[in-house]
C-alpha cells in the first residue's frame, strides 16, 4: 500500500471535484444506464459515483481502500461504506454482480491480486468497470489531484492486465478532458473542453475507462494442445525411446 495518497473528499468537495464526478457520472451512465435489483460494489473511492445506481439497485456497498478516504454511505446517512484491502476483500466469493473501481488499481502494490479477489466476489455473470489514471493524459502528472497518485495506465496495459486475471474486455472509453486547473472559466466550459478533446485529441484524456466481464474458462486454452509424439525403438534384448530422457530398460527374452 501507498500510505502518503491524500485528499480524495477535499478533492471531491472542491469545485473542480464537482465537475469532474458530474462529468464521470455522464460517461458511467453509458456504461451501466441501469442496474435494477442488483448487488453493487463500488471499490476505492467510488462514492461520488453510486448514487447513479442508489434508487434501482438491491444493494450498494461502499467499500474503501486504505489509500482513500473513507466517506458516508449513502451521503448524509450513517457510516455504510467499509475499510477494506484490496488484495484480501471481506466478502463471500459470488457477492456482486456489478463492480466499480475508481481511485484503487492505480494504488495497489500487486494488481494481480486485486483482480483475483475482484473476479472472486463477482457472479458468474458479473461485469467490471474500471475507471483509472491515463498514463498520457495530463491528470496523471498533477499531484494535487486523486488522478495524479499512483500509477497510471494506458488502455493497452489495462487490457492485457485483464485478460490475465481471466476478465473478457468488452467495451472501452475515455473522459476528463479538462484541464485539471482550478479556474472558473475552464469548469464554466467542461462540456465543451469534452466535446472537443473527444474529437481531436482522444488520446489524451484524463481517465481510461474500461468494462471487463468476468471469464470462468479464462485459464482454458482456447484451442486443442499438440503433445509431442513420443518415438520408440525397440532392439534385441532392450527398448529406448527416441527424443525423451527415459531410462533404458533390458528386456530379456524367455
Amino acid at each position: 500500500m501507498n500510505p502518503e495518497v491524500h485528499g480524495h473528499r477535499e478533492f471531491y468537495a472542491s469545485a473542480t471535484g464537482l465537475v469532474t464526478a458530474r462529468l464521470l457520472r455522464e460517461r458511467l451512465l453509458g456504461f451501466w444506464p441501469k442496474l435494477e435489483r442488483r448487488e453493487v460494489l463500488g471499490l476505492g473511492h467510488a462514492a461520488p459515483y453510486l448514487r447513479l445506481w442508489r434508487e434501482e439497485a438491491a444493494r450498494i456497498l461502499c467499500a474503501s481502500l486504505p489509500e482513500t478516504d473513507a466517506v458516508p454511505w449513502p451521503p448524509g446517512g450513517p457510516g455504510l461504506c467499509a475499510r477494506v484491502e484490496d488484495e484480501s476483500l471481506p466478502f463471500p466469493d459470488l457477492s456482486f454482480d456489478n463492480v466499480l473501481l475508481v481511485h484503487g488499481l492505480e494504488h495497489t502494490e500487486n494488481a494481480r491480486r486485486m483482480m483475483r479477489e475482484v473476479w472472486r466476489v463477482l457472479k458468474d455473470d458479473g461485469s467490471l468497470l474500471i475507471v483509472a489514471p491515463n498514463r498520457r493524459g495530463l491528470w496523471a502528472h498533477m499531484e494535487h489531484t486523486p488522478f495524479g497518485q499512483g500509477r497510471p495506465y494506458s488502455p493497452g496495459q489495462l487490457t492485457r492486465l485483464l485478460k490475465r486475471n481471466m476478465f473478457a474486455v468488452e467495451r472501452r472509453d475515455k473522459a476528463l478532458f479538462l484541464p485539471p486547473f482550478q479556474s472558473r472559466l475552464l469548469l464554466r466550459g467542461a462540456g465543451a473542453w469534452e466535446v472537443a478533446g473527444r474529437m481531436v485529441a482522444p488520446r489524451f484524456a484524463g481517465v481510461v475507462m474500461v468494462e471487463a466481464r468476468k471469464e470462468l474458462y479464462g485459464i482454458m486454452p482456447k484451442t486443442a494442445q499438440k503433445v509431442p509424439g513420443r518415438r520408440v525403438k525397440v532392439v534385441e534384448g532392450a527398448w529406448a525411446a527416441r527424443g525423451d530422457d527415459l531410462p533404458v530398460a533390458a528386456r530379456h527374452r524367455p
